[in-house]
């Protein structure tokens, strides 16, 4: 821009501006914001950005804020420093006073900027000819966008984040549905659609906000120490389990908590932009080798597609998933704390699942099966779903699927001796467990290994004791809620369980779903004989309040099942255990019972927050943990969800998880089910099980 000026009229140019030295990762400018200072770059480089489009990084003796300069305009590109910079800073007053004082150095500068104002824009015009290649019409100028009830005629290209409130209903808008798929906020309008705000109160808007802030820890972690590796762990409902690996950074976890959890509050401050790229399939596996992420390399090879999406908010790029927040600036609140297995990291207030009624209470006594479950996976080489996809390209997967049976039914056995150990004082066996974790089968192949001990399991439902409908209490909103526990009659169900267990006969109660009615008598007769025990079943089974002080302490036995163990897509995502449940339930219903994918995705939520309020905070009471999970089944699931998913209408509100539920699937390598044995617990939903007779 200077390059042109005499000696001395540089000398007397330089007179007017001043040195400024910037660190890495330092936003200059921000687009949209008002700012009449212009840059030129002396050393390092920086990068421009606009739109989340990412420009060519600049280098020594290029300009920036030329148009504030000239211009009182908002920024058109924010610029960030990709090193240290050093820069010189003319500023609007200093500008004027040059015009003034030196005005044919000023004028020589005015026309140095719009020679570089010229080559900028045939740039960019040439780069946009070679865009829109192989496009024969071109897009119209404006198009018609639904939000609500309002139609707006919009500017096409014009990003959703100016189309939409920053709240609604109180809760942050973190994403948008675009024709009922979600995407980011950041994302252009290209066409006539409808727009819905997605916010943190909706289950999808969780999780983009959820993964943006977990993409920050991982960013925070690079920026301390780039030698430190940093992963998402599995799940603790409304906490994240971070594990750390790294020699010594684990003696003090409070210290590394604290200044983690200090980093990521820096980099939100200072509003870093989320971007989204778009790599070659070979460029990102070379990015993760070079970094170690074999689980994220892995994967890429069994992609069908050329190039894949990154996402990034620094120096740190992860697989991209799903939508994110366009930045940093809304990720506040979240706290990062010590954990036996590294790091527990919390969302905070503004998790909408964060009341007093749904925290996740971690199990008194685990039969350490999920570290069993990962100890045999690593032993098989398989330790993300990259590396499950490559023994079942191998042709490893029978065995595979073999010793996951065999797993599980060894951890049945143990219960079943644990339990026979007691025979003498145990008489009650509760067992209690989210939707779809595999409860049934699981009471199943329990009932045949505690016969194989010499007890008999005696089944008793608790849905047989449900209220008449028209006495059953109500939620807040009026509807009837059947999964309270004063939905049950529990005096009659405590009645008819002191009887039994004090060697009475009793007709057990009958509940008639189609009528609502309870028949208090009209069930078959029950009593209990030497080696009988009772098992009930049921989501309160958990709960002291079920029973209260009937059976003593040591005549009861409590079993939590639950599929647990998940495999990570690289060290921001991982299988969620949820997701897996809410695949189960729609495989089994729409395959067994004629329930639409559609409608299982609209209960879905309601589901899950009565398991928070009458499951989960019960979870420590139980005596055994079971993981049900089966590391090949979203595989086997695959073969029928594809399809089920697939009839999800686009202007349905469940199509948005049905849209992620699919891509979720699309990465796994498809098992058919010849080689699952009947007495599999995923036989429970995909049909086909030798206990259903």
């Amino acid at each position: 821009m200077v390059g042109g000026l005499a000696r001395e009229a540089l000398r007397r140019f330089l007179g007017y501006v001043e040195r400024v030295e910037l660190p890495e990762q330092h936003v200059v400018i921000r687009e949209g914001e008002l700012g009449r200072d212009m840059y030129l770059i002396i050393e390092g480089t920086a990068q421009a950005e606009r739109g989340r489009v990412l420009m060519n990084p600049m280098g020594a003796g290029a300009e920036f804020g030329s148009l504030g300069l000239l211009t009182d305009r908002p920024r058109a590109a924010t610029v960030t420093t990709l090193s240290r910079v050093v820069l010189v800073k003319l500023t609007h007053p200093q500008w004027k006073a040059l015009t003034q004082s030196e005005p044919a150095i000023a004028l020589a500068v005015t026309e140095a900027l719009f020679h570089q104002v010229r080559d900028d824009l045939m740039h960019l015009t040439d780069s946009l000819g070679a865009l829109l290649q192989g496009r024969s019409l071109p897009r119209a100028a404006e198009v018609l966008v639904r939000f609500g009830d309002q139609l707006l005629h919009v500017a096409t290209g014009t990003p959703l984040s100016q189309l939409l409130p920053r709240e609604v209903n109180g809760h942050l808008v973190v994403g948008a549905l675009l024709g009922q798929k979600p995407v980011s906020l950041s994302t252009p309008v290209v066409s006539s659609t409808s727009v819905t705000a997605l916010t943190l109160g909706h289950w999808e808007g969780r999780q983009i906000y959820a993964r943006s802030v977990q993409l920050l820890l991982l960013e925070a972690a690079r920026t301390l120490d780039p030698s430190l590796d940093v992963r998402m762990g599995p799940s603790l409902g409304t906490s994240q389990i971070v594990e750390v690996h790294h020699p010594g950074a684990l003696a003090d976890r409070e210290a590394l908590a604290l200044r983690l959890a200090a980093e990521m509050e820096r980099l939100a401050a200072t509003a870093v932009p989320i971007r989204r790229e778009h790599w070659t399939v070979d460029e990102a596996r070379e990015h993760f080798l070079s970094r170690g992420w074999t689980d994220a390399a892995q994967l890429l090879l069994s992609t069908r597609q050329a190039t894949i999406p990154l996402v990034s908010c620094g120096r740190v790029y992860a697989l991209s998933l799903g939508p994110m927040l366009a930045d940093t600036r809304e990720l506040t609140g979240f706290s990062l704390k010590p954990h036996e297995a590294g790091l527990v990291l919390d969302l905070g207030g503004r998790d909408p699942r964060q009341n007093g009624d749904s925290k996740i209470a971690i199990p008194r006594r685990d039969s350490g099966m999920e570290h069993e479950h990962r100890e045999w996976l690593a032993a098989m080489g398989v330790s993300s779903v990259g590396g499950f996809n490559q023994l079942c390209v191998s042709g490893q997967v029978v065995q595979l699927l073999r010793v996951a049976e065999g797993f599980h039914e060894k951890h049945i056995s143990r219960i079943a001796d644990t339990i026979a150990a007691s025979r003498d004082r145990l008489r009650l066996i509760a067992i209690a467990g989210p939707s779809s974790s595999g409860k049934t089968t699981f009471i199943k192949r329990l009932t045949v290994q505690l016969q194989i001990n010499g007890l008999n399991p005696m089944g008793l439902s608790i849905d047989d004791y449900y209220v008449d409908r028209e006495k059953t209490v109500r939620d807040e909103h009026g509807e009837y809620d059947f999964e309270a526990l004063e939905a049950l009659d529990l005096e009659l169900l405590q009645d008819h369980v002191r009887r039994l267990l004090a060697g009475e006969t009793v007709k057990m109660a009958k509940y008639d779903f189609k009528t609502g009615r309870s028949h208090r008598s009209g069930g078959a007769e029950l009593s209990l004989g030497r080696g009988d025990l009772l098992l009930m079943e049921g989501i309160h089974g958990l709960n002291p309040g079920l029973l209260g002080t009937i059976p003593r302490a040591d005549q009861l036995f409590r079993v939590f099942v639950h599929p647990a163990t998940s495999l990570p897509f690289d060290r921001l995502s991982r299988v969620s255990p949820t997701d897996l449940r809410l695949l189960r339930r729609i495989v089994r219903d729409r395959h067994g019972r004629g329930y639409s994918a559609a409608d299982n995705i609209a209960r879905w939520p309601s589901v899950l927050a009565g398991e928070r309020k009458h499951i989960f905070p019960f979870h420590s009471e139980a005596d055994v943990v079971f993981d049900t999970a089966l590391i090949y089944e979203p595989s086997v699931l695959k073969v029928y969800a594809e399809r089920y998913l697939l009839e999800v209408p686009a202007d349905h509100p469940s199509f948005a998880t049905a849209f992620r539920l699919r891509h979720l699937v699309d990465r796994f390598v498809a098992i058919y089910p010849d080689h699952v044995p009947p007495t599999s617990l995923i036989r429970e939903f995909i049909g086909g099980s030798g206990f259903e007779y």
